[in-house]
């Protein structure tokens, strides 16, 4: 994600309210079909049913991103250009975002999967929006508070006096106190501003002393330019924040109706990481064709960092776990981000991992 986590400043209220209008009048539906159903119909020979089915036509996907293509992505690019999507009987496509965001394109059918993040789903489904993640992308949190090495902040105690440039989101002050508590510190003395969409470099050269960052992407590009920081990274402090960030994300609808087109796209996109996983260096140059605008010398050393970040210690790249989703929303609530009614266990999936 180009400037850390700044599509998490979407105003919630109304995009949210929105969202609801959007699901009551069209019900929500996603409408993808899938054509990988039975070969055969009859008993005519694998040779036959094979033919069958190679002859069907792919069934067209969209798959929406959460920001500008990045690393976090590059499983998603692997899978559509190397095959394995279309391997699975889907020509997917992969696009933007809307000003509402990946988790209403997919609760309102225009779009059948999208990146999306715990936190963002976790706070959609407390509001009625029936969003599901079906797989992490990241096994682990790697984002941070991140400031310039000059300025000391080497814990959150030493936010103290210091100013945050964010997006303007609850959860960042929430976030900011929780850590500064562990140690004493009153985040009263922070001074906490909005810098809109200034990425983390432009937001330090207006006064800025800190920022929220992925450091896979903003924090290997500062290495690269030869900007020394200093991290406070979240899961130095709970492990209730070390939630799942990002995830691929579907509807209950598409779920429910679709199995087999669910089933099909997680397969191909686990194909994607995994040989993103094996072979940084090939994937680094397929997001690059794919995306010529990006900086490729930063690509290439963000996917070198990331790739081993994917499937980490999990049993399977895009596992997730019960606990995982039950902490962070414990800490959300706790911490006054989240209010209503939250069930972890129908926010997220294994069931469509391949084994």
């Amino acid at each position: 994600m180009l400037n850390g986590k700044k599509l998490k400043g979407m105003k919630w209220g109304l995009a949210l309210t929105a969202l609801m209008l959007l699901l009551t009048s069209c019900g929500g539906g996603s409408g993808g079909n899938s054509d990988r159903g039975n070969a055969g119909g009859e008993n005519t020979g694998s040779g036959n049913a094979q033919q069958e089915e190679a002859d069907k036509p792919l069934t067209k996907v969209r798959v929406v991103l959460d920001w500008t293509p990045n690393t976090n992505h590059t499983g998603l690019y692997v899978a559509r250009d190397k095959g394995f999507f279309r391997n699975h009987g889907l020509d997917v496509e992969i696009v933007q975002p809307g000003e509402g965001g990946a988790e209403q394109m997919v609760a309102t059918g225009s779009a059948e999967f999208g990146v999306s993040y715990q936190e963002q789903l976790t706070m959609a489904r407390t509001n009625g929006v029936p969003v599901v993640s079906v797989a992490a992308v990241i096994q682990h949190n790697t984002s941070g508070f991140a400031s310039p090495e000059a300025l000391n902040i080497k814990s959150p105690k030493d936010f103290e006096g210091k100013t945050y440039g964010g997006w303007g989101a609850p959860v960042e002050e929430a976030v900011i106190d929780s850590l500064m508590q562990q140690e004493g510190a009153d985040v009263s003395k922070v001074e906490i501003v909005s810098v809109g969409d200034a990425d983390f470099f432009t937001a330090i050269e207006r006064d800025i002393d800190f920022q929220w960052i992925y450091y896979g992407w903003t924090g290997v590009e500062a290495e690269l330019r030869g900007e020394k920081l200093n991290m406070v990274y979240l899961t130095d402090y709970s492990d209730k924040l070390d939630y799942y960030t990002p995830v691929l994300a579907t509807s209950e609808q598409l779920i429910a109706d679709n199995p087999d087109l669910v089933r099909a796209f997680v397969a191909g996109a686990s194909e994607g990481y995994l040989h993103a996983i094996q072979n940084p260096e090939e994937a680094a140059d397929i997001l690059i064709a794919a995306e010529p605008d990006l900086n490729a010398e930063l690509v290439r050393a963000s996917q070198k960092w990331l790739s081993p970040k994917y499937q980490d210690d999990a049993a399977r790249w895009g596992e997730q776990k019960l606990e995982v989703w039950q902490g962070y929303a414990e800490w959300m609530t706790e911490h006054g981000v989240l209010e209503g009614e939250f069930n972890p266990e129908q926010a997220f999936t294994n069931e469509f991992l391949p084994e």
